[in-house]
C-alpha cells in the first residue's frame, strides 16, 4: 500500500496507480475486475427476458448487480466474464462497455467527503445499494454506494488518470 503523503506529482507526471492507496480515514483503490454493459430499450420486459435477470424498475435503484439510470437505461456490473445475449432482432441495445470503463473504490469513513469535493449531488443522503450518474468536477462516472463507508465508481479508461490524481489530491494525508 502507498501512503499518500509519498505522492508529489506534476501535471505531466499523473499516472494512474495500481496499488491501493491510504490516507486519514480513507482507501482509494482499483474495483475487482468485472463484465460491464450498457442496456437500453423502451421496454423493460422484453429486456430482462433477453439478459433472463430483473431489471430495476426505478432510477437509483440496483438488483443483482444492473442500476437503473434512467427511464430507458442500465448499466450492468457483473462477474468478469459474464456474457449477455445482445437481443438480435429486437428493439433492445446489450453493449459490452468492459473495455470503455474501469472502477475505482473509494472506503473508510472519509471517503464520502473525498467523494463530495467534486461532486454536485449531496451523497449523504443516498442510501446503501443505491447508484447514479454523475459528474466528479466535469468527469462523468456512475457512483454506487455499497456500504455506508464503501463507494463504487465508474469512469470512463480515457479519464481514469485524472480521476485517481483528483482523488488523491482530495484524500487527506495519513499521519
Amino acid at each position: 500500500m502507498v501512503d499518500i503523503a509519498e505522492i508529489a506529482v506534476s501535471a505531466a507526471e499523473l499516472k494512474l496507480g495500481t496499488e491501493p492507496v491510504q490516507g486519514d480515514g480513507v482507501r482509494l483503490s482499483h474495483a475487482d475486475p468485472k463484465a460491464r454493459y450498457s442496456l437500453r430499450a423502451r421496454d423493460a420486459k422484453v429486456l430482462a427476458d433477453v439478459i433472463g435477470c430483473a431489471l430495476p424498475g426505478k432510477i437509483g435503484d440496483t438488483d443483482g448487480g444492473i442500476a437503473c439510470l434512467g427511464p430507458d437505461e442500465w448499466y450492468a456490473l457483473l462477474p468478469a466474464g459474464t456474457d449477455l445475449p445482445r437481443g438480435e432482432g429486437l428493439p433492445v441495445s446489450v453493449v459490452d462497455v468492459s473495455s470503455r470503463a474501469l472502477g475505482l473504490v473509494l472506503e473508510g469513513p472519509g471517503a464520502l467527503a473525498v467523494l463530495s469535493s467534486g461532486c454536485p449531488l449531496d451523497l449523504a443522503k443516498m442510501s446503501v445499494g443505491r447508484a447514479t450518474r454523475t459528474v466528479f468536477e466535469t468527469v462523468e462516472i456512475v457512483v454506487w454506494r455499497e456500504a455506508d463507508d464503501r463507494w463504487h465508481i465508474e469512469v470512463w479508461r480515457s479519464f481514469a488518470t485524472w480521476l485517481w490524481n483528483a482523488f488523491l489530491a482530495a484524500m487527506p494525508q495519513a499521519k
